[in-house]
């Protein structure tokens, strides 16, 4: 009776040695597992902290180059165009439209260029204060340039968000850019439509055009980037009765 007793003893003692051994084990376990996710958090940190510097050494490399090859030239357009209007005025003259129209985009194109190169000089995701509220100046520039353009608004007007805005910005931008570029003589309307959760921009022309869609240069790539990364939907290609049309679909947030 002893024996037994004795023996059951030794087996409750041997279990409760191998339960406690493991339960060390499970615990070193689970130590060695916390510690290894450690590693791996810190280690994939890392090579954030790395890949982010790198983007910002590459941002300020991209500033620097465009400051240098860029707001120099730009500058010096500006400064020759407005001792060409100084000129005209001290001789009595009106200056002619296109020195107007030539120190009015340099000036505009100085101001965003710097406010270009100080986004990227900055990290804070802020972005230069082009939207809709300067589409009139872009369209006010255009007939400056010699290409009657008119502006309208369909809808009620509404906030949307800045990306928004600045995307539809560019395009109007580019595309009258194109149409004075491109189109020959010809006249512009460019409308934007408030609707309920899009925004759509297009900007017509009846110029020469062209007989089929163009290849993409870097101003409709650039275009096309813009919209789509928004969600949006951008046909650009010539039209029925001639002429050429633009038309971008911006996504503002939920319909009613």
């Amino acid at each position: 009776m002893r024996t037994d007793k004795g023996w059951r003893r030794f087996y409750a003692m041997g279990w409760l040695v191998s339960a406690g051994v493991a339960a060390v084990a499970f615990a070193q376990w689970l130590a060695y597992v916390r510690e290894v996710e450690q590693r791996a958090e810190d280690a994939e940190r890392s090579r954030e902290e790395t890949a982010r510097r790198r983007a910002v050494e590459e941002r300020l490399r991209i500033a620097r180059e465009l400051h240098d090859s860029l707001t120099h030239s730009i500058s010096v357009i500006k400064v020759q165009a407005g001792v060409a209007a100084h000129l005209a005025r001290k001789q009595g003259e009106e200056p002619p439209e296109a020195v107007l129209a030539i120190q009015e985009a340099s000036t505009d194109a100085v101001r965003e260029l710097r406010s270009t190169l100080d986004v990227l000089r900055r990290d804070d995701g802020v972005t230069p204060a082009n939207g809709l509220g300067r589409v009139e100046a872009l369209v006010r520039r255009a007939r400056d340039a010699g290409v009657p353009t008119t502006l309208r608004v369909d809808g009620e007007r509404c906030p949307v968000p800045h990306d928004v805005e600045q995307t539809a910005y560019r395009v109007v931008q580019e595309a009258l850019t194109n149409v004075g570029r491109h189109a020959g003589p010809a006249t512009a309307t460019v409308r934007i439509s408030y609707g309920s959760g899009t925004l759509t921009v297009r900007v017509d022309d009846d110029g020469r055009g062209a007989a089929r869609a163009p290849e993409p240069g870097h101003g409709l790539t650039g275009m096309r980037e813009r919209v789509t990364a928004l969600g949006g939907r951008l046909r650009a290609e010539p039209r029925a009765e001639g002429g050429f049309s633009v038309h971008a679909e911006l996504p503002t947030g939920p319909g009613e």
